[in-house]
Formats: C-alpha cells, sequence, structure tokens
C-alpha cells in the first residue's frame, strides 16, 4: 500500500455492500480496514459463514475486524488507532456511537440507498416499491448521531422499471451506490465538496420490514398489493392462505377493476374469491380492481408458474386469505 494515501476504513456486511468495497479496492484507494458483522450460522447446517463483505476483504488481504459493538472502550481503542482519514460505511448493521463517528479525521459517511430526505431508515428499498414511488436512488450523506439526518454530499437518482422487484432494485442500487460514492470522494477527501443539510419537513421513514407484513389482504386495491407482491421479492415474500395452506405469491399484475360475468350486475366480487383461471395467470378479486397472479409457491414446493398450479388443482370460485 502506498504511504500518502488517505487511510480509508470500510464497514458493510451484505452483498449490498460490496460493490462499493471493490470500486474502493480497484481505483487505488488505501482502505486500511474492514469493519463487518461477526459470522453468523447460516444454511442448514447452521454453519458459521463470513458475510459477503469479509469474503472480500480477505480475498483482497484486508485486514478484517468483525466486533459485536462499537460502544466499548477496547473497540473505539482500536478504531482510533487506525489513524483512518475517513470512514465509509454501507449497510454495516451495527450503531455507530459518537465516538466512532468522530474517530476518523473526516469523519463517516455512508452509501443510502434511497434519495434522503425520502425514505431514512432499514428498509428504504422496499419501501420505494411498496409506495410506488416513481424514482429511487443513492445518497452519500455525512452521518451523525441520527438516523439518516446527515447532510448530503451527492444524489444519484435512477427511475424504477414497472416490474422492479426488492431483488432487482436491491442490484441495481448496489452499483450506483459504488459509482456515487467513488464520484464524491475526491471531493470528500480535499473537502472541496460541501455537503447539504436535509430538509426534515420532507422526511419519511422505511421501517424495517416483517414477517407479519407479507400477509396479502385482499381488500385492498390490486395496484398495492402487486407492489406489496414486487417489493417484498426475495424476501419475506408476499402470501396468502388456500385452506389450510400458506401459499407464497412471487409475481403478479393488477388489472383493472372488472366485473366477472358470474358476478350479478352491480355486485362487487368478494375480495380474495379467485374469479378466473388460465394460461396468463390466477385472477384474484380485490378492494379494487383484480390481482393476476402469475408465479406462485405452495408449501414443501418450488414457484411454479401459475398455470402449472392451476392445472394441478381446481380453483375456480376459491377463496383466498
Amino acid at each position: 500500500m502506498e504511504t500518502g494515501k488517505p487511510r480509508i476504513i470500510f464497514a458493510g456486511t451484505p452483498d449490498f455492500a460490496v460493490p462499493a468495497l471493490t470500486g474502493l479496492i480497484e481505483h487505488g484507494h488505501a482502505v486500511v480496514a474492514v469493519y463487518t458483522q461477526p459470522d453468523r450460522p447460516a444454511g442448514r447446517g447452521r454453519k458459521l459463514t463470513p458475510s459477503p463483505v469479509k469474503q472480500a476483504a480477505l480475498a483482497a488481504d484486508i485486514p478484517v475486524q468483525q466486533p459485536a459493538t462499537l460502544r466499548d472502550d477496547d473497540a473505539l481503542a482500536q478504531l482510533a488507532a487506525l489513524d483512518a482519514d475517513l470512514m465509509v460505511v454501507a449497510a454495516y448493521g451495527l450503531l455507530l456511537p459518537p465516538a466512532a463517528l468522530q474517530a476518523p479525521r473526516l469523519g463517516c459517511v455512508n452509501i443510502h440507498a434511497s434519495l434522503l430526505p425520502r425514505w431514512r431508515g432499514a428498509a428504504p428499498i422496499q419501501r420505494a416499491i411498496f409506495a410506488g414511488d416513481p424514482q429511487s436512488g443513492i445518497s452519500i450523506m455525512q452521518m451523525e448521531a441520527g438516523l439518516d439526518t446527515g447532510p448530503v454530499y451527492l444524489r444519484r437518482s435512477i427511475d424504477l422499471a414497472k416490474d422492479e422487484t426488492g431483488g432487482s432494485l436491491h442490484d441495481r442500487l448496489a452499483a450506483l451506490g459504488a459509482e456515487a460514492l467513488l464520484a464524491a470522494l475526491p471531493g470528500i477527501l480535499d473537502q472541496t465538496l460541501q455537503p447539504t443539510p436535509q430538509d426534515d419537513a420532507l422526511a419519511t421513514y422505511a421501517r424495517k420490514l416483517s414477517k407479519d407484513e407479507a400477509r396479502i389482504d385482499w381488500t385492498r386495491p390490486a395496484i398495492a398489493l402487486e407492489r406489496q407482491v414486487r417489493a417484498f421479492d426475495p424476501w419475506p415474500v408476499a402470501q396468502t392462505r388456500l385452506g389450510d395452506e400458506v401459499l407464497r405469491i412471487w409475481s403478479a399484475t393488477a388489472l383493472g377493476p372488472e366485473v366477472d360475468t358470474a358476478v350479478p350486475s352491480g355486485t362487487a366480487p368478494e375480495p380474495g374469491r379467485v374469479l378466473a383461471t388460465g394460461r396468463d395467470g390466477i385472477d384474484v378479486a380485490t378492494g379494487d380492481g383484480r390481482l393476476r397472479i402469475t408465479r406462485l409457491q405452495a408449501p414443501g414446493k418450488r414457484p411454479m408458474s401459475a398455470l402449472d398450479f392451476s392445472n394441478a388443482r381446481h380453483l375456480d370460485g376459491a377463496l383466498l386469505g
């Protein structure tokens, strides 16, 4: 490692953070240490598994630190001893106390997966899709004690595709995060790029996802349910009940309000009622319009097309939920 280069600490854990770390390494920045969460049990054997960021750091021969917390004196002393100029944080998953934020000479910057101040918090990617936002993006932010409240150095936006999922947007923003970081970093390091305060009045909160939110409420509009299905792919995956079974809904499309020919004129079909099955999917009544399920998964089975599923079962007239 060349002397004289600004000393950078990188803190991150999941796949989202890997492109940013890789970008720093490939562009010759002096990453002196990587912080990541402790190894976790994974897979059927529950074997301790290193995080994606740890794997990338070890492949690049960068020292790795995995404290369970940054609140104790030993961890803070070790962080300070690195004599870093800047810490770059991307989905690290541990709270940085004020002493940690102040340890590097220029503090800490965060790669946040939203156009701040919209969607501060833990799940900005999924919340943007769930809410029907036309755009999302990356904010390179100076970290402070508040939750994603710090001033922003740079924003990069992208349009959401009509079929955008939580998984596809995650991957697009991970790549965009690396690009945005590398664009902002020279100005941050030489202090020629000054951050702009956020407008707190425009802030929204992206609370953490929960499995409880995965259940489909068929009284909601079809477009809202389509967004739910897309936002929760690949986790926690939208779901509904068919009798005693829980079906996972992997793909669905909202259709406009329609009246089924089997339903008396002027009578709205019961939300959750299967109105039609066919080559294009399984049409289900909602609070407003139909939701056409195109890919789903039965317990103990792999995901399959709605056509294959309906060929194996008689669904016409069934009630979901």
